[in-house]
């Protein structure tokens, strides 16, 4: 038995993993592979969890010379084992989907394994994938699943593993046993007394805080008790029920404990009669962007969103989630694209960066180097390169002597100036409220290159540029500010608005076809009406040359993009 959350994807499903500790694995694997599976099995025990699913390091397994059927397409698949599966984690067993599973992507090119598309993306062709496409989209290569979007061929192949028994729907919750308590002194000390005739009793809530005593000596003890109970004084103290004598726990809370619930104390933190004031807490909550790693959001997701619930339970919190939108940002490799370790000798230094060329250009090209949720290869030339165009991004202001530009002046902008504006902030403003700020720093490279050209340049146009840039490159856009005449602070000020009739292009380009193959270029209105973009096309001088021995069998316009001609 395995458990997925995408059972639409079972015809893509070309090989199985169980997880090194299964049950199944020695009963599954061929007496010529099982010594190599026991080797790997005592490797992997080894290794913690975080360890085993961390996203970033190299994926291995073994075959074990067994195979199961798929049992939709009835085809014989072969059975590996890999650390990445854990047996804690749903039944142990995974059916691979290399094509729509980055982890079984990354196997499967490894191992040199089928990989099926069975998904195709709203925007998205069949093909050889460059990678695996885990967004939901219309089934393809998938028998009775085909044409069907994801929520429909879920339903579908449900009903259908359902009416076969060969499967059912079930629910499958990722939080495990959580080991709360932790023997050292760091940490939120559990408010708990042991008593010889009551057995534990809480601290009563008007001695609530409990705090750590002051302690010198945080060493273990040596006995295999705790720091704490070093902590004589402490220690000792009466039962709150009977008043005989009893003695305070002494192990702590772990890290996770005050890390699950920060964020309603940031809504009214000094607040010393209660956890959070209702009003404060039913205004704010819930969160609206949680931003971590992958790998740490497993753990603290998990355990804020438990704690939450406890609390909602509780009748603490008026909300069921913490979180509104989860975003986990990919990892920066070294410029091997290997993860970053010290035994690899790819670890880059920020402080090294900065003091080579500058906060701002090491902020600016991480936020360039490609979408917030995919992990890439760190360039040092390519810190260099935005480097270079804060530098011509400068000197649109600045003189080599420091002063302002004398081509700057105080006249409103002209239209050129506005129609190279307003489409920034336009493209800025929506690329940060969607986190795509790599597909907004090019905008800032157009805007710079486009300016420069200019025979002046208006300093209202320049301040909304300014602004624009604060988030991006803070430490340059409060000097720019600052050269304006302007203080305190730009990042004080309020973020600019477009002018829509500014963003619409006065002319667009339009590629002419022949045949299928580019022959030519026009610029026409962006409203140019169909049969007047045909004969625009037929005019060009390029067109009319290469048509004038050929007949004219079929002219296809699509609107605003193209224009085909077939002639023969």
């Amino acid at each position: 038995p395995v458990f997925t959350t995408r059972p639409d994807t079972l015809f893509g499903a070309t090989y199985m993993v169980l997880s090194p500790e299964h049950p199944l694995v020695e009963k599954v694997s061929s007496p010529e592979k099982l010594k190599e599976v026991k080797a790997y099995q005592e490797e992997a025990s080894k290794k913690s969890d975080l360890e085993r699913t961390e996203l970033e390091k190299e994926k291995t397994g073994v075959f074990t010379g067994g195979y199961a059927t798929n049992p939709v397409n009835q085809k014989r698949i072969p059975i590996w084992i890999a650390d990445y599966v854990l047996a804690t984690y749903g039944t142990g067993a995974i059916m691979a989907v290399p094509a729509h599973d980055e982890r079984d992507f990354e196997f499967a090119k490894k191992f040199k394994l089928d990989i099926v598309q069975v998904i195709q993306g709203p925007d998205g062709e069949a093909g050889e994938l460059k990678e695996a496409y885990t967004g939901d989209g219309t089934n393809i290569h998938s028998d009775f699943l085909d044409g069907f979007a994801t929520p429909q061929a879920k339903a579908k192949i449900n009903a259908w593993l359902e009416e076969k028994r060969l499967g059912k729907k079930a629910v499958n919750y990722k939080l495990r046993d959580w080991l709360f308590s932790r023997q050292r002194y760091w940490g939120e000390p559990i408010p708990i007394v042991h008593c010889h005739n009551c057995g534990p009793v809480p601290v009563p809530e008007e001695e609530l805080p409990l705090m750590l005593p002051e302690m010198t000596d945080f060493k273990p003890t040596g006995t295999g008790e705790p720091p704490l109970a070093n902590a004589d004084a402490w220690v000792n103290t009466t039962c709150p029920k009977c008043k005989v004598h009893a003695k305070r726990e002494t192990n702590t809370m772990p890290q996770w404990a005050g890390s699950c619930w920060y964020y309603l104390r940031y809504i009214d933190p000094r607040n010393d009669k209660m956890l959070v004031n209702p009003a404060f807490e039913k205004y704010w909550m819930n969160v609206d962007l949680y931003v971590g790693g992958a790998e740490h959001a497993v753990l603290h997701l998990l355990y804020a969103r438990f704690w939450h619930k406890v609390l909602h339970d509780l009748g603490c919190v008026s909300t069921v989630e913490p979180f509104q939108r989860l975003v986990n940002q990919g990892m920066i490799l070294g410029e091997d694209g290997q993860k970053m370790s010290k035994s690899r000798g790819n670890v880059v230094n920020p402080d090294e960066v900065i003091d080579a060329c500058g906060a701002d250009s090491m902020r600016l090209f991480e936020m360039f180097m490609g979408p917030l949720e995919q992990s890439k290869a760190w360039s040092m030339h390519g810190v260099q390169g935005v480097h270079r165009f804060l530098a011509r991004a400068w000197r649109l202001f600045v003189s080599s002597e420091g002063k302002l530009q004398k081509d700057i002046v105080k006249d409103a902008p002209s239209e050129e100036e506005l129609r190279l504006l307003h489409p920034l902030i336009k493209k800025v403003t929506e690329d940060l409220e969607r986190m795509a700020f790599n597909t907004a720093i090019p905008a800032f490279m157009v805007f710079v290159n486009e300016a420069n050209k200019l025979k002046k340049k208006s300093q209202e146009t320049l301040e909304v540029f300014v602004k624009l840039l604060s988030p991006f490159a803070p430490h340059m856009a409060e000097e720019l500010w600052e050269k304006l005449g302007y203080k305190p602070y730009v990042s004080q000020e309020s973020w600019p608005e477009f002018d829509a009739k500014y963003t619409i292009a006065r002319e667009i380009e339009i590629p002419i076809q022949v045949n299928g193959k580019l022959r030519s270029k026009i610029r026409v209105s962006p409203n140019i009406e169909n049969d007047a973009l045909k004969e625009q096309a037929l005019k060009d001088e390029k067109i009319s040359a290469m048509l004038q021995d050929k007949t004219i069998r079929k002219v296809i316009v699509v609107p605003k993009r193209l224009v085909n001609i077939v002639a023969n």
